[in-house]
């Protein structure tokens, strides 16, 4: 069925005959009788009665219109929005738990500020999952922690963050400084394999010929912070995340000998990926955002 004898339909019915249909239309008469000629064929039955001043709709044709209402309705709204479906189309995005947790909400606080109507879809994976899920076209722009990984991708550097272990005051801890060595004999609880974080300690580690084994591994940085708090080993997570817990003197910083830990920020996308008019809003503020920093 051709939605424009769906109008004619309903243009006869509004205006009562076919001539008038036709002008207000801006076709010809024969083409409305034509589309009429059509329905009426593929209905098996008459839509309209014809009177002596015109036409009016039997109860099928009124039956019809009435479920051709919806349809028009719909046609029209989409006909209103086409040209400003791109601006409509929401931007999805992957972030690393870390990024996720402190630098996109400064992003996605300065981006609506400017841009209120912008739409983003955020979901939060660990770093591996994350370019797995932009890899298959699931996401348009990855937020990743650590070396920009292999692949036609465009790379945006975001900031980045110092890596620093922490135990409780109270956890036997009798030497200032550790070397990795040392540092590998105490109770490890690590962000699991596959993190960011965790391949950077690991990284790290390799270079002595040295390999972490954590009493305690987990996805989620807070678990790893009580446990460290409840004086059941060391951690090593971002700076930041342990602020909190060392100003209240839950935690206490530990120095590293011949360790330095970091992680860049970078937001990664298909550099054979169509860029929509809203997705260059965010790789603009991206590239121009003031408040990237380090963590």
């Amino acid at each position: 069925m051709v939605i424009r004898y769906l109008e004619i339909l309903e243009a006869i019915a509004d205006t009562g005959t076919f001539t008038r249909a036709a002008q207000k239309l801006c076709i010809t008469q024969s083409a409305v009788s034509h589309a009429v000629a059509e329905l009426e064929k593929q209905a098996g039955t008459a839509l309209f009665q014809r009177l002596p001043k015109g036409v009016a709709l039997t109860r099928c044709g009124v039956s019809l219109l009435e479920e051709s209402r919806s349809i028009l309705t719909a046609c029209r709204n989409l006909d209103r929005r086409i040209n400003h479906l791109e601006e409509n189309t929401p931007v999805n995005i992957v972030s690393s738990i870390t990024i996720a947790s402190f630098l996109l909400p400064k992003i996605f606080n300065e981006l609506k500020a400017s841009f209120p109507q912008i739409q983003l879809s955020v979901q939060v994976a660990s770093a591996n999952t994350a370019i797995d899920i932009l890899q298959r076209g699931n996401a348009d722009i990855a937020f990743w922690e650590g070396i920009a990984p292999k692949g036609n991708f465009h790379t945006i550097l975001l900031g980045t963050y110092k890596l620093c272990a922490a135990c409780s005051p109270k956890f036997d801890l009798s030497m200032k400084t550790l070397s990795p060595d040392q540092l590998c004999r105490y109770p490890l609880l690590l962000r699991e394999q596959g993190s960011a974080i965790r391949d950077t300690l690991d990284n790290t580690l390799a270079l002595a010929n040295l390999t972490a084994e954590p009493v305690w591994e987990s996805v989620n940085s807070l678990a790893l912070i009580k446990a460290a708090e409840a004086g059941l080993g060391i951690t090593i997570l971002p700076e930041k995340l342990l602020w909190d817990s060392v100003f209240l003197k839950k935690l206490r910083l530990i120095n590293l000998d011949k360790i330095k830990m970091e992680n860049q920020m970078l937001a990664l996308f298909h550099k054979d990926k169509y860029i929509t008019k809203p997705f260059q809003i965010l790789i603009d503020q991206l590239k121009s955002n003031h408040t990237l920093c380090s963590l």
